[in-house]
C-alpha cells in the first residue's frame, strides 16, 4: 500500500495523468491475485472449502 502512494507521488506524468485510475489497477490487480492465490491454496486439501460462504 506504501509503495502504491509513494509511486502516485513520485511517479512520471503518465501516472500523474491517470489521476484516481492509477489507485484502480494496482490496487484492483493486486486484489484479485490475492484472491486467485488464496482460492487455489486453501481448496488444496480436500477437507478444506474456502470461502466458506458466498453472498
Amino acid at each position: 500500500g506504501g509503495a502504491t502512494a509513494l509511486i502516485a507521488v513520485i511517479g512520471s506524468d503518465k501516472i500523474h495523468d491517470l489521476g484516481f485510475f492509477y489507485v484502480f489497477i494496482p490496487v484492483g490487480v493486486g486484489v484479485l491475485i490475492m484472491l486467485a492465490v488464496a482460492l487455489i491454496v486453501n481448496n488444496l486439501a480436500k477437507s478444506r472449502k474456502y470461502p466458506e460462504f458466498w453472498f
